[in-house]
């Protein structure tokens, strides 16, 4: 099924699928997902959710998601309800989303969505990698796009490199400019992690080329190199 549904999967070196069949296992034994607006929760959407999930989780020893338990998961994008203060004012609002992160809550996804982005390889985008993302931009209780570094030498170029590429993000969607990374993710320094995560595993040879000192700090960060996958497996399957 990963074969087939999870064409990420087919560029993995095979050390690597092994330790993520393991992951997977773990995953699948300590989350639980809900079905919601009518979906099913079959085999297929445990396992294509658990899959992507846990390719960030790769390399990083023993360390699992932790502080939550619920994976959600509609059949289509979904209404959420959003409220923002103007002042005194309260406005409610509501939105269509693909995915959420709850901070020490659920993750939230839509399967179409999954499906789509997980076909698409190269277009940077997914909801998956994206949303589990932010649950590791939270383990330190923070969502602000410097999750815990295991490397401590790291944290100043870091905070410095990203820092940078977030600004000259923000100044190129306000030009209107073409950018490698979606433009979503100059909404907050929350929303560029998990950005940058999306493209880092979907686009690395353009995230390489575009932006190699970003590159170089999420390969330090995730103890990955996707663009080694992409390079030996002579393009995405």
């Amino acid at each position: 099924m990963l074969e087939q549904r999870v064409p990420l999967y087919r560029v993995l070196p095979e050390a690597l699928k092994d330790q993520l069949h393991g992951r997977i296992n773990i995953f699948l034994d300590e989350k639980h997902f809900t079905a919601c607006g009518g979906l099913e929760i079959t085999d297929e959407v445990r396992l294509v959710i658990a899959a992507q999930a846990c390719m960030l989780l790769l390399n990083r020893g023993a360390k699992n998601y932790s502080g939550f338990k619920t994976i959600l998961v509609y059949p289509d994008t979904y209404i959420a309800p959003d409220v923002e203060y103007d002042g005194m004012v309260e406005i409610h609002d509501e939105h269509e989303r693909a995915g959420e992160s709850w901070h020490r809550g659920p993750v939230i996804l839509s399967w179409q969505d999954v499906i789509r982005d997980t076909s698409r390889i190269r277009d940077g985008r997914n909801v998956v990698l994206h949303e589990f993302a932010h649950k590791l931009d939270e383990e330190n209780d923070h969502s602000d796009g410097f999750p815990i570094l295991r490397d401590r030498s790291q944290q100043q170029t870091w905070a410095s490199v990203l820092s940078r590429e977030y600004d000259a993000l923000q100044e190129q969607v306000d030009r209107g400019e073409f950018t490698v990374l979606d433009e979503y993710g100059a909404v907050s320094p929350a929303e560029f992690f998990a950005v940058v995560t999306e493209t880092f595993f979907e686009r690395p040879a353009q995230l390489k080329e575009s932006h190699p000192e970003l590159y170089e700090e999420f390969t330090k960060f995730y103890k990955l190199d996707p663009y080694g996958w992409y390079s030996k497996a002579g393009g995405w399957a």
